[in-house]
């Protein structure tokens, strides 16, 4: 007959008893009370060994093991997920194997548990995404190939001043190279901020925004003055298609982070939350593990760029059969007796235009191709640099 749970201890001793009489074979005890021969001998040889209580139920738990997170490492990793609220098991992970290298890092699974148990994770719940078709715009496979750099939406400090934080960024490594609190979007805030970051890094090849001011404008080719002097010094321009965030989608989701780490709630006010940000930044940078990267950090792939920062920025040299105009305050050329509007972006700037074809000319700021111009209808048709 089968086992019953609520007096299992009884049907045990039953069991030996009646094996002990020497009146069933144990063959016919098993088949009666539905278990298998080794386990009739096992509790035959227990009851011999300790008599009744031997026929106790016993803990499966294994006496030891060695994959067990230690009391030492535990209290590490919770404090250091206090420390950093946002870090799941795969960073925390990462950070111990940094820190603790001459000891085996816990599993990811043994980290999340131990989250689970201390009431420091919750089970996410899953999330459809709508596939997105399209292509990145920007691509990199060294550091300085590509910047990326945007304005973080405004929030209200505490002394309800507005923050737009200016945040530029490595497109390889994911370096952080700048984080800046400013008090309102301002293209010459900008390049007072770009101006210093190119002296402590070099110059990028590329730089790559979306098309909002002031990296980018309504004007021809969307120039703006912040990206004309970047065009001034040799840096090639990459820009998002419109509404299309995903194309700088690791400067987005970096953006996510820096939200949820320094602004929820914001600082007291501006210098305050900046102190917010430069811990961020440095932290970020040598200490969060990335999964873009590997696990490593950002500090362990970036390394300045091999182009500095000019002293004097030399004007555009064209070849002797352009044609070389100044472009005036009000964004305009003289071209053939008559005012010809390019861009006020441009102003104080020298363009040039090369005839491809009867009265169709390329007009050309640096080696930029900034539209094609119709002599005929005196119109420009924009080229988006």
């Amino acid at each position: 007959m089968p086992w019953h749970e609520t007096d299992a201890m009884d049907q045990r001793c039953r069991f030996v008893m009646s094996y002990r009489s020497g009146r069933f074979e144990m063959t016919e005890l098993c088949r009666s009370y539905g278990v298998s021969r080794p386990t009739g001998y096992k509790w035959v040889r227990r009851y011999e060994r300790e008599g009744a209580p031997g026929l106790q139920e016993r803990s499966r738990a294994p006496h030891s093991c060695p994959h067990r997170m230690s009391k030492k490492s535990a209290q590490w990793l919770l404090a250091e997920r206090r420390a950093h609220p946002h870090w799941g098991p795969r960073k925390l992970r990462r950070r111990y194997q940094t820190v603790h290298s001459h000891t085996s890092a816990p599993s990811r699974s043994a980290i999340a548990d131990l989250l689970r148990r201390e009431g420091l994770s919750q089970q996410r719940r899953t999330r459809r995404f709508a596939s997105v078709k399209g292509q990145r715009a920007c691509s990199s496979c060294a550091p300085n190939q590509l910047w990326t750099i945007d304005y973080k939406g405004a929030f209200l400090t505490g002394d309800h001043r507005s923050c737009h934080p200016l945040t530029l960024m490595d497109h390889s490594s994911r370096y952080l190279l700048e984080c800046a609190a400013h008090g309102a979007i301002s293209g010459n805030a900008v390049e007072r901020c770009m101006q210093q970051t190119f002296r402590q890094y070099g110059l990028p090849e590329a730089i790559h925004s979306d098309n909002g001011a002031p990296f980018a404008s309504n004007g021809l080719a969307s120039l703006s003055r912040l990206s004309v002097s970047w065009l001034k010094l040799g840096i090639a321009l990459q820009r998002s298609r419109p509404a299309s965030p995903q194309d700088n989608g690791g400067h987005e989701r970096m953006h996510r982070t820096l939200k949820a780490e320094t602004a929820q709630p914001p600082a007291a006010n501006l210098r305050a939350q900046q102190h917010r940000f430069d811990r961020f930044r440095s932290e970020y940078n040598r200490e969060r593990p990335h999964e873009a990267l590997h696990d490593d950090t950002p500090s362990a792939h970036y390394y300045p760029s091999l182009r500095p920062y000019p002293s004097k920025i030399e004007p555009p040299d064209y070849p002797g059969h352009f044609h070389v105009r100044s472009v005036r305050t009000d964004g305009s050329i003289k071209w053939q007796g008559r005012l010809l509007y390019v861009t006020k972006a441009l102003y104080g700037e020298r363009v040039a235009l090369e005839e491809i074809e009867d009265d169709l000319w390329s007009l050309y700021f640096m080696t930029h191709l900034l539209g094609r111009f119709d002599a005929r209808t005196r119109k420009i048709i924009s080229v988006p640099v």
